[in-house]
């Protein structure tokens, strides 16, 4: 008999549970999860337990390089807020289910958590936009013509046809604009969009990309977004974009690339990432700062 998402998502909780150490009674409120190029901000964590995706039975292993697949469980600096990273995530193209790839935020979920930062790294597809620029995901196009939700329905992952509205929250939009300006950082805004993969898309699909609203184009982050919102998180999406999508270049396309473009950028990113969860609440709100005061 099949075991169920909710069952499943149960168990790998309470084997996390298990490893979590000295943080066993912490609650955990946020969630980053790192896409290629972008690892080194888990190192920033303090008081860290390292779980390798392998350690988690229900977790199956991430097979590209530049994620390191392990989960990094530490206090963000300067605070006493625990905050959990997946230092490289699972795709749809490496062979896993939907169901499989989403596992871990079911799981983030039956622990509690609310607010989800989901990062990746993208080709930019609007013209404007230059490789090592970030862009806050403000919508998503679902061109993988997939949804993790498919399938018998189980009422305690929420409802069966979740709202879509507002799938990557205002309120953290406004908040990383904020900190983008003081920062002098160049944060572009657009639509996501999220292909099947592994392969690069051709110069007429990019073309046709373009035509259909998107700004940038990945293999990731939808399915994950799906699955937050119908648990009820608020989520800030993040692409970096790492190369210009295929006909806008003069270069082929090649994932080195990618992994270079994410170290030139890895400091901003660090500073950007870490000043946005400082002025996060424990319950995913925005901690309000006296007028006046310096930052």
């Amino acid at each position: 008999m099949k075991v169920s998402i909710f069952d499943r998502a149960q168990s790998a909780l309470k084997n996390i549970s298990e490893r979590l150490g000295q943080w066993a009674n912490t609650s955990i409120d946020t969630v980053v999860v790192l896409g290629s190029g972008l690892g080194q901000f888990a190192e920033t964590l303090v008081d860290q337990v390292v779980i390798p995706y392998e350690a988690v039975p229900e977790f199956v292993r991430s097979t590209v390089e530049g994620h390191s697949g392990r989960l990094v469980i530490g206090l963000l600096p300067e605070s006493r807020r625990l905050i959990a990273i997946m230092q490289g995530r699972f795709h749809y193209y490496e062979g896993y289910s939907l169901e499989e790839i989403t596992l871990p935020i079911r799981t983030f979920g039956a622990m509690g958590v609310r607010s989800l930062v989901l990062t990746n790294a993208a080709g930019g597809v609007n013209a404007n936009f230059s490789v090592g620029d970030f862009m806050l995901i403000s919508d998503h196009i679902n061109m993988m013509m997939k949804s993790p939700l498919r399938g018998k329905h189980d009422y305690r992952l929420g409802d069966r046809f979740p709202d879509m509205t507002e799938v990557y929250s205002r309120e953290y939009r406004q908040l990383a604009q904020e900190i983008a300006r003081e920062m002098s950082l160049q944060l572009q805004s657009g639509v996501y969009m999220a292909l099947q993969g592994p392969n690069y898309e051709t110069p007429a699909e990019i073309r046709m990309m373009r035509m259909l609203g998107a700004d940038a184009v990945g293999m990731s982050t939808v399915p994950e977004a799906i699955v937050a919102r119908q648990m009820g998180m608020k989520i800030l999406g993040l692409s970096l974009i790492t190369n210009s999508a295929a006909g806008m270049g003069e270069h082929p396309i090649n994932h080195e690339e990618v992994m270079l473009t994410g170290e030139r950028v890895s400091r901003d990113f660090t500073d950007f990432m870490t000043r946005f969860l400082q002025r996060l609440s424990s319950s995913g709100q925005l901690i309000s700062e006296p007028k006046g005061q310096a930052r």
